[in-house]
């Protein structure tokens, strides 16, 4: 049985999960890692799901506010013994819909080329890609999506 918790960053399954997904993203990106670590922390994210199946926590995700009426979504990992079940587009509507109740009309997020399964999600979830925002703009290994909620 699987069930989505909501929670925060202080839960010490998303923390071990993020330290999971950090390793993995060390590998695929390479020398670009210290880069792209250095938007990812989470010592202050208010708004994280849990994906737990039989008590053993599994996949996670998170968002930050990024404008006033827009989220950023952060964090997305699923352990590999549980990818491709849908347990990430789970999470992802799980968090659009904890955005939008609390009146966000947005998301935005940003995920690098050396990550084909997070770029398809997205876009199986109606993400579009748009001009890289912020910090990423200019870096030509990073992709970004938005999608309107609510």
């Amino acid at each position: 049985m699987q069930i989505l918790l909501h929670t925060d960053s202080t839960n010490p399954d998303f923390v071990a999960l993020v330290r999971l997904l950090d390793a993995e993203l060390a590998i695929r990106d390479g020398d670009d890692h210290d880069f792209y670590h250095q938007f990812n922390q989470i010592d202050a994210i208010k708004h994280v799901v849990l994906a737990v199946e039989n008590g053993r926590p599994v996949a996670c995700g998170a968002f930050k506010e990024f404008a006033p009426d827009t989220v950023e979504i952060k964090r997305m990992f699923t352990l590999p013994e549980a990818r491709g079940r849908g347990i990430a587009a789970r999470i992802l509507a799980e968090l659009e819909a904890w955005a939008a109740e609390l009146s966000y009309k947005k998301c935005v997020l940003e995920t690098g080329i050396n990550q084909p399964e997070a770029i398809a999600l997205y876009r199986k979830c109606a993400y579009r890609q748009i001009p890289n925002y912020g910090q990423y703009a200019g870096v030509d290994t990073s992709l970004c999506f938005e999608k309107r909620i609510g």
